[in-house]
């Protein structure tokens, strides 16, 4: 470059020397072609097209379609094998039918959709392997311009790269563990909720706004079909009995055996349910504790109440609610939950600055707090949690008509995500009371005082 340079000062400083009718020019040619950047612009352009039409996204929607169905028909099989079990011939043989008409309903439904999806999964995939071929000519045609092979070189590199990151984690690796960590889930990662599956009034239509109901997951010995109801019957605030059916459709009409299993005759008073986030499991129910910073288990069989007292700090009676962007849920300072490990509590502290705590609750003759997790998500910013194979997962409100699972931690790895982007689509404004159900992957909400339940979907 430099001989280059000093080749051009000589013959200009001679041109300048000899008298004009002896001056002598030279030419400069450049041998390369001029590149083409408005080429390079197109090609670059036609990439960003496919990375937005080919997205990770389009992939989950028809795996969670294809679960779905299978998901569906298993539940058909189930709600045929409940309609020869139930059928006397007047009631309850009609409203079995009427399930499995929805069920059908729906499955033809999901069928149309996964239809639609597949057919325009093909036609994206047509046009988006020509438009490849073409972006592939180009690029090879753009690549004989790199005349210093710079783009080559970095290839290279790349590749060396991954090699050496390859060699330095076979290094480093280590033996998994023999047994699945806590967070890990054998149905796999939950990728959607649809629904819902079942919408009802119940026994008593718009009465009670505030609630929870679902399925015992480690239910009694021939309770295993059994769902629970627990209203909140003073003030939308306090309970102090938990009401019992025999099936799905005995709740739907309203038929309760054996009924009401009651903890106090008086309500509210020392030891009855404050708030509507209660759950059942091992045949006891888990709330919080009229008027105390403590979780309460009563025992449906002995009728005997044991407690388990908070750390110091936390906020109850309607100082650490779950709220929405207008108004908070009054009494919600407290969230007991299920899941394939057993019962959870979710809650703030003053320490914590608003924040979610979560701490698992350990079964024995007195239920008690073992490992605790500290999350660094405001709680006042959540509408609802729920538990689901070791995995916290919140909810906040969208519109009217849905809400979003929009974060969750995983106790196994202390991992936070706070993009999940899961929707549920809601049948009423509020959801009162969230939680799961490992028995069937469903997830039972008590919404303006109507039971609601939707399918989750792993995979």
């Amino acid at each position: 470059m430099n001989l280059y340079v000093l080749t051009l000062s000589v013959l200009f400083t001679l041109s300048q020397q000899v008298p004009s009718s002896e001056k002598c020019t030279c030419e400069l040619s450049h041998s390369q072609k001029v590149f083409p950047h408005d080429k390079l612009q197109t090609a670059e352009g036609n990439a960003t097209d496919c990375n937005s039409r080919i997205t990770p996204q389009k992939t989950l929607e028809l795996e969670s379609l294809l679960l779905g169905l299978e998901r569906r028909l298993d539940q058909l099989h189930t709600d045929m094998s409940i309609l020869e079990a139930e059928d006397d011939g007047q009631l309850y043989g009609v409203l079995s039918l009427y399930i499995i008409e929805n069920e059908m309903t729906e499955i033809k439904l999901l069928l149309d959709k996964l239809n639609r999806t597949t057919l325009g999964h093909q036609d994206l995939t047509a046009n988006t392997l020509l438009q490849l071929e073409d972006l592939k000519k180009d690029m090879d045609e753009l690549q004989t311009f790199d005349s210093m092979q710079v783009v080559k070189g970095r290839q290279d590199n790349k590749h060396l790269k991954a090699d050496l990151k390859d060699c330095r984690t076979a290094i480093n690796s280590t033996v998994a563990p023999t047994h699945p960590t806590q967070g890990t889930c054998p149905h796999g990662h939950l990728l959607n909720i649809t629904g819902p599956r079942v919408y009802t009034a119940g026994e008593y239509p718009g009465s009670y706004p505030f609630g929870a109901w679902g399925r015992d997951p480690e239910p009694e010995a021939g309770k295993e079909s059994w769902y629970w109801l627990v209203m909140l019957t003073s003030s939308n605030i306090y309970a102090h009995y938990v009401r019992l059916y025999s099936s799905l459709s005995a709740l739907i009409i309203g038929v309760s055996t054996p009924g009401n299993v009651q903890i106090h005759s008086s309500n509210p008073t020392t030891n009855t349910i404050q708030g509507p986030n209660v759950v059942l499991y091992g045949g006891a129910l888990y709330y919080n504790c009229y008027n105390k910073d403590a979780v309460c288990r009563f025992n449906l069989t002995s009728k005997t109440v044991t407690t388990s007292q908070l750390p110091a700090g936390t906020r109850y009676n309607s100082k650490g609610n779950f709220c929405r962007l207008d108004e908070c849920y009054s009494y919600t300072d407290l969230d007991l939950a299920t899941d394939e490990s057993g019962v959870w509590v979710i809650y703030t502290t003053t320490q914590d600055y608003g924040n979610l705590v979560l701490s698992k609750v350990e079964e024995g003759q007195q239920p008690t707090l073992g490992q605790t997790w500290h999350t660094s998500v405001f709680k006042q910013s959540v509408t609802n949690t729920f538990m689901a194979c070791g995995i916290l997962y919140a909810t906040r409100y969208v519109s009217k008509s849905t809400e979003e699972i929009f974060y969750s931690f995983d106790t196994s790895t202390g991992k936070e995500n706070f993009n999940l982007g899961i929707l549920i689509n809601k049948m009423s404004s509020n959801i009162q009371s969230l939680n799961y159900s490992p028995v069937d992957q469903m997830l039972y909400t008590y919404c303006d005082s109507k039971m609601v339940s939707y399918k989750v979907l792993f995979g």
